[in-house]
């Protein structure tokens, strides 16, 4: 090793003796096991998938001796005898399988030197952290004649990224987690394409909801039977149309029936118009929309509101969307979420309107009439997600590369962002709209099924906080 970690120093064949050794030590993680599988193109699934090795002779392995024996040919190139080092050969036997958390220690020991060619045979051990013998055998080299100290290459850094997995698991640790609640009743609208069928009976299958299908009868049992899928104990609303789907679920949802609708395979506006139109529905909120979005270079989930309800709200109509996604954010356990309110600049410009209003919501916080959340703004996109990119700017602010909502001036710039995060980014999104008695799972009817059973699991989270409050917040009276 060089005298100074950024530097990089190797060991020529003059200076290499018969015993001497060197070794290194890595942990196993799943990040390495899916990163060495892209590299080489092993997708075995019984070396990158955990639930299929759990069926077989490899359980709980998840990796094996390929992956140790690349930090055997890592620790010859970098460090022993390092660069300029030519592999020749190697013999290597496989003895133990590689399980994510295991703790190797790679040995590499010269054994033998050859002058006239300036090979450099070196016996290889790598080692669990039981001392247990994973790989053993010899590697043959050409040792490097000249001298060579230089700074180490910076690589780029590895990001491996699975937003829908990261969408999955967080459903899977809501359906398991200690603070669900009993299978929400649920009006499913005119569900009459695969994804959202399929949406609708895998939320049930989670015990996330208790679906009851509003919808043509007949088509949906056809539906249901091309895709082999059971209705089996399943309450149908048999109703000609979408808009009298919509009409019906809203008048369920207003006689107290159900607690939650879904969305299904109608037009936003024809659900909302129902839902509006029903006064029982009402609150003392205005209804709005909110995005769950896991974005691959986002470390945290990010809400944004509103993309999908309200076109040009005015500044009461923003304190209430906003509202509404603080309630949301408290419900997924934050507790003081970051709020960016966005504009094209960070600074108040009278001739910019979404300025003017982001300026006066953060003064509406400061006298209490906003709560529960960490506001600022008005905030560039990049000043918000970026504190690096904020620092530039000399903007000191306190939810600057750390936000959790990020509320837009208005629909457009909302639905183009959403959009953009989906197909641009590659994030995962579900969503809800807040604001009426009962929470609404909204989503685009271009979503997957795992897209709409994810928001249903939003929906189903919003229901049972307003079942252990005794309704929803802002309730008028």
């Amino acid at each position: 090793m060089g005298a100074h970690d950024d530097l990089i120093e190797n060991l020529t064949y003059d200076e290499l003796r018969p015993g001497q050794r060197a070794q290194a030590v890595r942990t196993l993680t799943l990040a390495d096991i899916q990163a060495f599988a892209l590299v080489s193109g092993d997708v075995n699934p019984a070396h990158v998938d955990a639930a299929y090795a759990e069926g077989t002779r490899f359980h709980g392995v998840i990796a094996h001796g390929m992956w140790a024996g690349a930090l055997i040919s890592s620790l010859l190139g970098t460090e022993f005898p390092g660069p300029g080092t030519i592999y020749l050969s190697q013999s290597l036997q496989f003895h133990r399988p590689v399980r994510v958390g295991d703790t190797l220690t790679v040995i590499a020991t010269v054994l033998a030197k050859d002058d006239t060619t300036h090979n450099v045979t070196l016996d290889c051990q790598v080692l669990n952290q039981r001392g247990e013998p994973v790989v053993t055998g010899e590697a043959l080299v050409r040792a490097p004649s000249a001298k060579v100290l230089r700074p180490r290459v910076i690589m780029p850094t590895l990001h491996l990224f699975d937003p829908e997995a990261r969408l999955a698991a967080w459903v899977q640790g809501l359906v398991q987690g200690p603070d669900r609640g009993a299978a929400v009743p649920c009006a499913v609208v005119h569900p009459c394409d695969e994804t959202s069928l399929r949406g609708a009976l895998e939320a049930a299958a989670h015990g996330l909801i208790v679906p009851r299908l509003v919808g043509p009868a007949a088509r949906l049992e056809a539906l249901a039977r091309s895709l082999g899928l059971s209705l089996d104990g399943i309450t149908l609303d048999d109703v000609v149309h979408s808009h009298a789907a919509a009409d019906r679920a809203a008048a369920l949802a207003a006689d107290g029936q159900v607690a939650m609708l879904m969305k299904g395979s109608l037009h936003t506006d024809e659900l909302m118009h129902a839902v509006i139109a029903e006064p029982r529905l009402r609150t003392g909120r205005r209804l709005s929309h909110v995005f769950r979005f896991e974005v691959p270079a986002y470390p945290r989930p990010l809400l944004v509101t509103d993309a999908a309800i309200n076109i040009s709200p005015t500044l009461a109509d923003k304190a209430d969307i906003l509202r509404n996604a603080i309630t949301l954010a408290h419900a997924l356990g934050l507790t003081l979420p970051k709020v960016a309110l966005l504009s094209a600049v960070e600074t108040v410009t009278p001739r910019l309107q979404s300025t003017l209003d982001a300026a006066a919501l953060c003064k509406m916080a400061d006298r209490g009439q906003i709560s529960g959340a960490v506001l600022d703004g008005p905030l560039a996109f990049d000043n918000a997600i970026s504190a690096e990119a904020a620092q530039i700017k000399g903007i000191h602010s306190p939810v600057s590369g750390a936000v959790d909502i990020l509320m837009v001036p208005d629909l457009e710039s909302g639905n183009m962002l959403a959009k953009q995060l989906d197909y641009l980014a590659g994030a995962a999104s579900c969503g809800v709209v807040l604001g009426a008695r009962v929470p609404i799972a909204l989503t685009s009817r271009a979503d997957s099924a795992a897209s709409r059973l994810a928001s249903a699991a939003l929906a189903a989270l919003v229901a049972w906080g307003q079942a252990r409050r005794g309704g929803p917040a802002g309730e008028a009276g």
